[in-house]
């Protein structure tokens, strides 16, 4: 045991790594499909660690792994959440708002009721809202009031402990309400209603051009004999499904293939699009050739693309063919996918910034069409480390900032001034590809990196105290957690129901996205047997991700007034 604290005093960051290691094992865990949860299960391994010693962790290390994670949060969401700020998805956004500011005001409900202290209020919305940020945003809220050592200390406690207990019923009673209640509330068979909107889009008018329409894709080379003095376009009009003449060689010379280029007797072309217009080809053209050379210099590839352009947000795939028009030519939509979950394809799907296009055709195609969209993901791409720290930089020092409203102290904190950086810093990155890199991977990295070495921190730091907090006031919590979660639900599902007159289950995706729970979309749509729900979910969570995560000031500084 000695030994032990001896490690404890002397690199105390061991443990919490440890912590950060064995919590992530244990979150990936599925019984029956469920899982608790990574940060979850970080917390309560470092409070069990805690009772094993006094750790010290630098105020500094535990602001820095925040910011983070909150500055990539904000980064990830900057295009979708101000591409929201838009009269087409401007109903989501009000159902969104709905459910955070109710969640709020039954917070500070319970708050006034039974005299709850900043730290267990706030623990309490970050665990039963499911919105782990809140922590962070809370804490250096709370790091800015002027308490004395040991007072903070316990109020850090006491978020700890309010997450712990409230944060696994919440992520339960979310998992079971949005598949389930939230159908029967409405009044609905969720099963019915998925299918009646799979009909509704793909039921409508055919688009107009059909460009980004996908079909199996391939090519094939031809010898010009019959259409020999015809333009290119006449021979792609007459063969249809959208097929393209990428090349031309005329004795041994490539010929640009411009629509109104005319064709000559013994011009050897490629023609590409869907394979059921392509084996129609030959009676038009002429006789198929075996020309490897010239069918190996064709760049074919799949490429996909992040929808950023805000003149395409909430509009549909037809919408999108019409504006980007012949820049289409030769492009094929093969997937669309929302939050890594694939999108039910139809002329009326609607398209939000933050998607990604599954775009199939030759390279300097694509990259002509997704000019017009939006950004090509490439892998090979570097974060931007200087963008990166001096955007958190920015952020702290707006966090810094306080206002005094009354006798109310309002300030971002640390915490929420990242984030704003992280939103601010994030949209500019979609105006401006070229600044500001950060991969997926990367963002990934830093978020569980940041969140998981924060959430440790915090365990460590007041296992102690957070254990007697749950043994004393657990119970309580749990109560007080059980309504956190089901009333904002509940008054968002009514609200989204009557109200704003929104589909049922766009209305189901749309409260999961807002809540930021992943499983919950997967539930719903293993329900509903369709991914129609995902068509709801892209924007609340934006908007929730935001929203919740100010939450810890507001919490802090309207109890810390009482």
């Amino acid at each position: 045991m000695e030994t032990v604290r001896w490690i404890i005093s002397t690199a105390p960051e061991v443990f919490l790594l440890l912590a950060v290691a064995i919590g992530t094992v244990l979150g990936r865990i599925k019984i029956h499909g469920f899982s608790i949860g990574t940060t979850a299960c970080v917390l309560i391994v470092a409070v069990l660690i805690g009772q094993l010693g006094n750790f010290a962790f630098p105020p500094v290390l535990r602001t820095i792994l925040f910011s983070l994670f909150v500055f990539t949060i904000g980064y990830k969401s900057g295009p979708e959440f101000f591409a929201s700020l838009s009269i087409r998805t401007l109903a989501q956004v009000a159902m969104a708002l709905v459910l955070g500011g109710t969640g709020l005001l039954v917070v500070l409900v319970f708050a006034s009721a039974f005299g709850l202290g900043p730290g267990t209020a706030s623990g309490l919305a970050a665990g039963a809202l499911t919105q782990s940020s809140v922590i962070g945003t809370a804490s250096g809220a709370l790091a800015q009031l002027g308490l004395p050592k040991a007072l903070l200390e316990q109020q850090e406690a006491n978020i700890a402990a309010g997450y712990a207990v409230t944060y696994v019923l919440g992520y339960i009673l979310t998992l079971i309400y949005v598949p389930f209640i939230a159908p029967k509330l409405m009044g609905i068979n969720l099963k019915d209603e998925a299918k009646k909107l799979e009909i509704e889009l793909s039921g409508g008018e055919p688009p107009k051009t059909e460009n980004l329409h996908y079909r199996k894709f391939q090519a094939r080379a031809y010898r010009v004999s019959v259409s020999a003095g015809r333009t290119v376009k006449a021979i792609e009009e007459e063969i249809g499904g959208r097929t393209v003449i990428e090349r031309i060689v005329r004795q041994g010379s490539d010929i640009e293939p411009h629509l109104d280029t005319v064709l000559e007797a013994g011009d050897d072309i490629v023609i590409a699009g869907p394979t059921a217009a392509i084996v129609r080809a030959r009676p038009a053209i002429g006789t198929e050739i075996d020309a490897d050379e010239i069918l190996k210099a064709m760049p074919g590839n799949v490429i996909d693309v992040l929808v950023d352009s805000r003149k395409l947000h909430g509009r549909s795939v037809q919408d999108v063919a019409n504006r980007v028009g012949t820049d289409a030519r030769g492009v094929f939509l093969r997937a669309l996918t929302r939050m890594g979950r694939d999108v039910p394809l139809s002329a009326d799907t609607r398209i939000y910034v933050g998607d990604v296009m599954t775009l199939v055709g030759t390279s300097h195609n694509i990259e002509r069409a997704a000019a017009q969209v939006g950004q090509i993901l490439r892998s090979s791409d570097r974060t931007d480390i200087s963008f990166l720290a001096a955007g958190i930089a920015v952020g702290l020092l707006a966090g810094l900032v306080s206002l005094k409203i009354g006798g109310i102290a309002l300030t971002l904190g640390g915490g929420g001034g990242a984030l704003v950086a992280g939103l601010v810093c994030g949209w500019l990155r979609s105006r401006r590809p070229t600044m500001g890199a950060m991969p997926p991977a990367a963002q990934q990295t830093l978020s569980d990196l940041g969140l998981g070495g924060f959430i440790a921190a915090i365990g460590l730091g007041n296992g102690h105290a957070a254990w007697l907090a749950i043994q004393t006031q657990g119970g309580l919590l749990v109560g007080m957690g059980f309504v956190v979660t089901l009333v904002p639900l509940m008054v968002a599902t009514l609200f989204a129901r009557h109200v704003l007159r929104m589909n049922p289950v766009v209305t189901c995706g749309a409260l999961a996205g807002a809540m930021t729970v992943d499983a919950a979309v997967t539930g719903v749509c293993e329900v509903a047997e369709s991914q129609t729900p995902v068509l709801g979910v892209a924007v609340p969570y934006a908007v929730g991700n935001v929203l919740l995560t100010v939450l810890g000031p507001i919490i802090v500084a309207a109890t810390s007034a009482g």
